[in-house]
């Protein structure tokens, strides 16, 4: 798997050939990861169906028994995903923000964890 790296703001990197990409490295398999979590359903033009489903099973009212399952299949629905090994999510209720604090995973290349992914 090649996958182009983001910067710190979080837009592709450019201007150093090679070393801008993770080339069979967990790493790439998490910012996959996360670049999928950050794609909202209906977000992309050409596939209205494809992203993450937070207006209809995250956010919002009555999403307690939903938010966890559909970030799980969003998660493992990943290339390069084997499994999720550590999971634990919060919901701050005075702001409504919502974070995944902890997710681990199992890849195709090894062990690779995201830290504070805030939505």
């Amino acid at each position: 798997m090649r996958y182009r790296k983001l910067d710190a703001s979080g837009d592709y990197s450019f201007g150093n050939g090679s070393a801008d990409f993770w080339k069979d490295q967990p790493e790439a398999v998490a910012q996959s990861v996360q670049t999928r979590l950050g794609l909202w359903q209906g977000e992309w033009f050409l596939d209205q169906i494809e992203g993450m489903t937070w207006k209809t099973e995250v956010l919002g009212v009555r999403t307690a028994n939903t938010r966890d399952p559909a970030i799980r299949r969003r998660v493992l629905g990943t290339t390069g995903v084997k499994a999720i090994t550590a999971y634990s999510s919060s919901l701050n209720r005075d702001t409504r923000a919502f974070s995944v604090d902890t997710l681990t995973l199992e890849t195709i290349y090894g062990p690779a964890t995201l830290t504070g992914v805030n939505f």
